[in-house]
C-alpha cells in the first residue's frame, strides 16, 4: 500500500487542477458568444502629443460603458516586420458578451458623447469586428 503524505496529496491536487484548468476554460468560452470590436485611429495631427493625450483621455472615459467586458487602449509596438501595421496612433480593443451588447454600446450616451467631443482629432478610423467560428 502506498503511503500518501499530506504534502504529496496537496501537490498532486494542485497539479491536477492546473492540468484541467484549460479544459474548463475552453468549455466556458464555447458557451459565450464573444464579440470583439477593434478600432484603429489615425490622428489629423499625428505628431501632436496633445491630440494623442486628448484621445486617450476620451477613451479612458469611454471604458465606463457598462456593456464592455474588457477594454485595452494600445499604441503601436516597436515591433518591425513586413506584416505589421504601425501607422495608426491609437488602438481601442473591446470585448463584449454578444453582438447585442456591442450594439447597445454603439448607442450608449457615453459613446455618443465621445464621438461628439473627440472625432475632430482623427483623420481616419478603421474598425475590425469579429466573432468566434461556429464549431461542431
Amino acid at each position: 500500500m502506498n503511503k500518501t503524505t499530506r504534502r504529496k496529496f496537496l501537490k498532486n491536487t494542485a497539479l491536477a487542477s492546473v492540468a484541467t484548468a484549460p479544459v474548463f476554460a475552453a468549455e466556458e468560452t464555447k458557451a459565450k458568444e464573444l464579440f470583439v470590436h477593434h478600432v484603429y485611429f489615425w490622428l489629423k495631427n499625428p505628431s501632436s502629443e496633445a491630440d494623442k493625450a486628448k484621445l486617450l483621455e476620451g477613451l479612458d472615459a469611454l471604458t465606463k460603458v457598462p456593456q464592455i467586458k474588457m477594454a485595452h487602449i494600445g499604441l503601436p509596438a516597436s515591433t518591425n516586420r513586413s506584416v505589421i501595421e504601425r501607422s495608426y496612433a491609437v488602438s481601442w480593443l473591446l470585448f463584449f458578451d454578444s453582438l447585442e451588447q456591442e450594439e447597445i454600446y454603439q448607442t450608449h450616451p457615453i459613446h455618443l458623447k465621445f464621438v461628439e467631443n473627440y472625432s475632430h482629432l482623427w483623420e481616419k478610423v478603421i474598425v475590425y469586428d469579429s466573432v468566434g467560428p461556429k464549431r461542431g
